[in-house]
């Protein structure tokens, strides 16, 4: 630690800062990440510094910085930060992202753990933003044409078809046989209510 911070203090000045310091950064976020006071000293120096954008685009000390802000409790800071940061790992700024919801969901209701549920509504309320997902998100609907497919066969067959119908439909729409079988189940559901 005293010699990264030595070595921060040397090249304070350069942009960017040499390949080392960048790579001493790193290899403290992971030796460090279970110490929250040795990682809290790090990022400190880190952030402070006039180079801290070229330390963002590393995903270990963005995930560090993270953990930090959690940690404090500052959770509005932790979502700016990765949307500040240049780290090209975007799924796992996506997770990050979202646990910085779960951890302030938990903490407002006074839990450890999360239900599914819980982590799916909190996941709908808070989008991540464009900048760490700029192809969109993953929809999980299907296209208009497949749903009236579903729909007609539902209809005009059976609303309840065996491993043999729902394993060719799943063909002839390109999904998977489970995606056919749940689609069914929650439309049979729907039907009821």
């Amino acid at each position: 630690m005293n010699k990264f911070m030595a070595m921060l203090k040397k090249n304070e000045n350069e942009h960017p800062p040499p390949t080392n310091l960048l790579n001493l950064a790193e290899q403290l976020c992971q030796e460090l990440k279970s110490s929250i006071p040795g990682l809290e000293k790090l990022v400190e120096a880190m952030m402070e510094c006039k180079n801290k954008r070229y330390f963002l685009t590393n995903i270990h000390v963005v995930r560090a910085c993270v953990s930090v802000h959690i940690h404090k409790g500052q959770h509005d800071a932790a979502c700016r930060l990765l949307e500040y940061c240049k780290a090209e790992e975007k799924e796992e700024l996506v997770q990050l992202w979202h646990e910085i919801h779960y951890r302030r969901l938990m903490e407002k209701h006074q839990t450890d753990v999360l239900t599914a549920l819980q982590k799916f509504r909190c996941r709908k309320r808070n989008p991540p933003p464009i900048s760490l997902c700029p192809e969109g998100l993953k929809s999980r609907s299907y296209s208009e044409e497949v749903r009236q497919q579903l729909h007609r066969f539902a209809a005009e067959v059976t609303a309840n078809p065996n491993k043999k119908q729902r394993e060719e439909l799943a063909q002839d729409m390109n999904l998977q046989p489970t995606q056919v079988y749940n689609w069914f189940a929650n439309y049979r559901r729907r039907q009821k209510s």
